[in-house]
């Protein structure tokens, strides 16, 4: 081998050992990529006086989905870089948050204890509604009104006084209770604002103040789907009418509406 070809295969042999050298570098540092466990194991890690909920992957690749309370983050794998906003499927047109913040945030419907609620059917009561409301609630009675006109419908109705804005609201709650017609006392109140009169008997008024609390209802009026999904305040009856008859939950998001909070 002449000179000027051994020189040739040296410059080849360092040339194809100079770009193999990055490729091994990087075998050696490569971490394989964390899973929602690692994850939320990092996270915590991280910000220890944060309470993190569940995390889960996305389509996104390399971003998690963090539930934190009642709302949602994403953040990236080395858990530094957090964006707080909507996650949007463009193609196929669905809002990926609002879709999972409206499962988070549904009620099991079979475990609200029916018979505290007044009770009232409307044509074939086919169906299910339950709302938690305040007699002296003014967005309450809007609502009553806007559902003068809905048919074939079960509608439970959780007396839920909200002592802190209305002191007179508990012992109308209590009044409704007991009268002999719990429905008709209530719509006399709701609908035409008739006085009704003070009276006594065992009743459910406190314990559902303290179910709303358990189930993070912090206002009135808040209505309650039977398959879970929750609306709160004063919604029209259309809007109404389009919530019921959704069966799955919406990429739309929250109906725009108004009630009162505690």
């Amino acid at each position: 081998m002449t000179l000027s070809k051994l020189r040739s295969a040296l410059c080849l042999y360092l040339l194809g050992a100079a770009f193999a050298l990055p490729s091994s570098a990087q075998t050696v540092v490569q971490t394989a990529a964390p899973t929602p466990t690692t994850m939320a194991e990092r996270l915590q890690n991280l910000y220890p006086a944060t309470r993190f909920g569940e995390v889960n992957t996305t389509p996104w690749p390399g971003v998690f989905e963090v539930v934190m309370g009642a709302n949602l983050a994403y953040v990236d794998e080395t858990g530094q870089y957090f964006l707080f906003g909507h996650l949007y499927d463009m193609k196929m047109q669905r809002d990926l948050t609002a879709e999972h913040k409206d499962s988070l945030a549904r009620i099991e419907f079979s475990s609200l204890p029916l018979a505290d609620a007044v009770k009232e059917v409307r044509g074939t009561g086919a169906r299910t509604l339950a709302i938690f409301s305040d007699p002296d609630c003014p967005y309450c009675r809007r609502l009553e009104a806007e559902m003068k006109s809905l048919t074939d419908l079960t509608i439970y109705t959780f007396l839920m006084p909200i002592a802190s804005l209305h002191p007179e609201a508990r012992s109308k709650a209590i009044a409704v209770w007991c009268s002999k017609d719990r429905v008709a006392t209530w719509h006399a109140l709701m609908w035409r604002d008739e006085k009704i009169s003070a009276k006594e008997c065992p009743h459910p008024v406190d314990r559902n103040v303290a179910l709303g609390d358990r189930l993070g209802i912090s206002g009135t009026p808040t209505l309650v789907a039977a398959d879970g999904r929750i609306l709160p305040g004063a919604a029209s009856n259309a809007q109404i009418e389009a919530w019921l008859a959704r069966s799955t939950a919406s990429a739309e998001g929250p109906v725009s509406v108004k009630g009162e909070v505690r």
